[in-house]
């Protein structure tokens, strides 16, 4: 007669069958908490819309930050407003002094005996208001109501960030250990600071220049470029950001590889040349699909991924210090 004792499988096991019920309870309850979390921010983005739109428009306001300024005019009747429109100097006899003034002519009327005649009212301008050229349109009546619970959800995945990351950190951490966790606090830091690094550096200057090269691209085919639609443009600032901010965890990536063991300073070195293409490749995944975004994606992630040979570098030679040289 055998001895030998036959264990049960895992699955087998009434105990860990409980535990692994349990564990899916608290991933449910995670996501349900993470999911009021959000909802309860889109009520309060909602009556932010305003608002947050105004910041969405802000780089569409810098589209001339790095253009020499040129005369405008505008034209205003009532409460709507007419350009500003590029003009030259000789054009417009008694415009203000200076090389790029900018005014604002004010249409209206006067009585002047039995008839009324138009009136014009030069007014100058100090502010950059007329560095705003494009126009934002609906075209459709559901669209202002689109584009404001879109607007609300992404305002609200950011808001509510710290809740939802709380939430579902506290199903993941339980199972680390302590080193662990010290680990992925650690990379967590690094992987948040390029993320916003990304974010910012497309918000104040790739997102201008991005838009600026699209005006600049239809004027040379000869298309009109100054009304553009509300939702395709926050779509496209909205999804640039975020893709951006993805991007920026590349080298992150690289340097985990390196830190592992996968990947070296000379690897890295030798393909470079593969990682121009890849950069391309990520800017249209993550990116519109279009060379103007393409290429200010993949010019910062080549930038980084030099920074991270350079580092791979950094990590080698400190190791070879360290390492005690043995005598023969």
């Amino acid at each position: 007669m055998s001895n030998d004792h036959v264990e049960p499988e895992p699955s087998d096991d009434p105990a860990n069958r409980k535990s692994f019920w349990g564990h899916l309870a608290d991933l449910r309850q995670a996501l349900i908490r993470s999911s009021i979390a959000v909802g309860l921010a889109v009520i309060v983005c909602l009556f932010l819309d305003d608002h947050l739109i105004s910041i969405l428009e802000y780089p569409l306001r810098r589209i001339d930050m790095f253009e020499k300024p040129k005369p405008t005019v505008s034209f205003k009747i009532g409460d709507t407003k007419l350009g500003p429109y590029p003009i030259k100097p000789e054009q417009f006899a008694g415009l203000p002094p200076g090389t790029a003034p900018r005014v604002v002519f004010q249409l209206g009327t006067a009585q002047f005996g039995a008839e009324q005649v138009v009136t014009v009212k030069l007014e100058p301008q100090a502010d950059d208001s007329a560095s705003l050229h494009v126009r934002l349109h609906n075209f459709s009546p559901p669209e202002a109501f689109v584009i404001a619970f879109h607007v609300a959800l992404y305002g609200a995945l950011i808001l509510a960030a710290p809740f939802w990351i709380y939430f579902l950190g506290g199903f993941i951490l339980p199972a680390l250990h302590v080193h662990e966790r010290r680990l992925i606090f650690r990379w967590a830091g690094w992987s948040l600071f390029l993320f916003m690094f990304g974010v910012l550096t497309t918000y104040f200057v790739l997102l201008p220049v991005a838009l600026r090269a699209s005006i600049v691209y239809s004027d040379w085919l000869h298309f009109e470029a100054l009304d553009w639609r509300a939702d395709e443009y926050i779509n496209f600032v909205c999804k640039f950001l975020f893709g951006m901010g993805l991007g920026f965890q590349f080298p992150l990536v690289i340097l985990l590889a390196v830190k592992l063991g996968f990947l070296t300073h000379r690897q890295l070195a030798h393909y470079r040349r593969h990682v121009i293409v890849l950069s391309f490749i990520l800017g249209a995944v993550l990116t519109t699909p279009e060379v103007i975004t393409q290429i200010a994606m993949a010019v910062p992630l080549y930038l980084l991924y030099e920074i991270c040979i350079w580092i791979a570098w950094y990590w080698e030679w400190k190791k070879r210090r360290a390492t005690p040289t043995l005598k023969a």
